[in-house]
């Protein structure tokens, strides 16, 4: 079995100074708090700008080893009428200095909008758009699909063909596609409530601690969606699962319900 990795989006909200944080802990102290909590997070702040090489090397002294940064992809790589003309930002947000994270570097999460519908044209070129290593790293990369158009075999294929993991979204509107296109999974599990401690009840909880492990395992877990029927090839692979938006200031609770869990 593959290391599973279970996180959150981020490390600054200010509601989890309420559910999350101990009181009064400095906001300079967040990211460590999370790494003795947590065992990933999405970096939300490279959707919206370039950030330093020195800032991603001071956040990865404040984690342990073992912990993962998924960082998102710039919102001008993926917000654009022709995704196949993205290479120049493409390379900027590449160049921005995140291999400073070292080993404690994840996947690259490059989100599509609600609104970019499956175009095998325009995929096809993006995909091979995306960098395989960089300064001696080897990148990692999830597209996030979120109209239904890409519920299609010929799209599982083309991430299949190129290597991508297709996210897999635990959401009420977007897509469920658990077809495993990559040698590692990404998950972002969207429906905490707030009426739940946990975020998710223990039943959902259990349930996707127990998806989790057969992904880790290299399964492809029963009662999800699949949409091609070629199966992935049954090998252990590393899985990335993030709890995101729903009810956030429930988040950190369901992922360490989680983490408790698969201990």
């Amino acid at each position: 079995m593959s290391a599973i990795h279970i996180g959150v989006g981020g490390w600054d909200y200010d509601p989890w100074r309420e559910t999350f944080y101990p009181p009064g802990l400095p906001k300079k102290k967040q990211l460590e708090h999370v790494g003795r909590h947590l065992t990933a997070t999405e970096i939300n702040a490279t959707y919206y700008k370039l950030q330093k090489p020195e800032l991603f090397a001071g956040w990865a002294q404040m984690v342990p080893d073992g912990f993962r940064f998924a960082i998102k992809a710039s919102r001008f790589c993926t917000n654009r009428r022709n995704l196949g003309d993205a290479g120049e930002a493409i390379g900027k947000f590449c160049a921005q200095g995140f291999t400073e994270l070292g080993d404690k570097l994840g996947p690259l999460l490059w989100q599509l909008a609600p609104t970019k519908k499956f175009d095998p044209a325009e995929i096809s070129a993006f995909l091979m758009l995306l960098p395989t290593s960089r300064d001696g790293i080897g990148l990692r990369h999830a597209l996030e699909v979120r109209h239904e158009s890409f519920a299609c075999r010929e799209f599982v294929a083309i991430a299949r063909a190129a290597g991508v993991a297709i996210v897999f979204a635990d959401h009420e509107t977007y897509p469920e596609i658990a077809d495993i296109t990559a040698d590692f999974v990404y998950a972002r599990l969207q429906r905490t409530v707030a009426e739940v401690d946990t975020g998710y009840s223990d039943k959902a909880l259990d349930r996707w601690a127990e998806v989790a492990r057969g992904w880790a395992a290299g399964e492809s877990p029963a009662g999800l969606d699949y949409i091609s029927k070629a199966k992935a090839p049954a090998t252990p692979r590393e899985v990335f699962a993030f709890v995101i938006s729903g009810a956030k200031e429930r988040n950190p609770a369901a992922a360490m319900a989680m983490i408790e869990r698969l201990r």
